[in-house]
């Protein structure tokens, strides 16, 4: 995880599941902080599918498109900051308790001990924040953790720390009046969501 942890040299994935990590890794760069000129045109490239993912895909490429830096970054802090609090507070705690800082944070820093995982000195926000667990989400699978990488390893951390709320913050983002690019972020974190929790089920 690039932007909170510290990592050690990758194993080898398949191509699925590099694909996996970079839709995580992407989700995480988006909701730890306002997107660059140039990851906003890095977007505008993206392609779109019939697929429902590939659909949100699309949309977030048109927005991208269309999006400054300025404008992207008062949107974030709309969002996620504001004056006191910003419209949403994407942390699991919150989504499952109703407070900050509750059990599942602490569930959560357990697990990432366990797993060798150690949050950088300098990332501020608790490791419940939802765009912390989809980059380290997206290590998990490109094995840049001293932990298990493989399946039965990623399924139990999607459903110890993401499944129970994930879906629910994606949804809230995607219709959240402040939400303008970011409202295809949500569209596609709810899909990307969706198809990960059914690849787990077959597990």
């Amino acid at each position: 995880m690039n932007n909170t942890a510290e990592t050690q040299c990758p194993r080898s994935v398949t191509e699925e599941d590099r694909a996996r990590a970079q839709i995580y890794q992407l989700l995480g760069v988006l909701l730890t902080g306002p997107p660059s000129s140039e990851l906003l045109q890095g977007l505008g490239a993206l392609q779109g599918d019939d697929t429902t993912l590939g659909a949100a895909s699309k949309n977030l490429s048109v927005l991208a498109e269309r999006t400054n830096p300025y404008d992207a970054e008062r949107e974030y802090n709309n969002l996620f900051v504001g004056l006191g609090r910003g419209e949403l507070l994407p942390y699991a705690s919150y989504y499952l308790t109703g407070f900050l800082n509750e059990k599942p944070l602490a569930d959560l820093r357990t697990d990432l001990m366990a797993r060798g995982i150690k949050a950088r000195s300098d990332v501020k926000e608790p490791e419940d924040h939802i765009g912390t667990l989809c980059e380290v989400m997206a290590g998990i699978i490109a094995g840049e953790f001293p932990c298990d990488s493989d399946l039965p390893s990623q399924k139990a951390f999607f459903d110890a720390h993401l499944a129970k709320w994930a879906a629910l913050f994606f949804a809230d983002l995607e219709q959240a009046q402040s939400a303008i690019f970011y409202g295809p972020v949500g569209s596609l974190g709810r899909a990307f969501m969706a198809v990960e929790s059914d690849a787990f089920a077959i597990e």
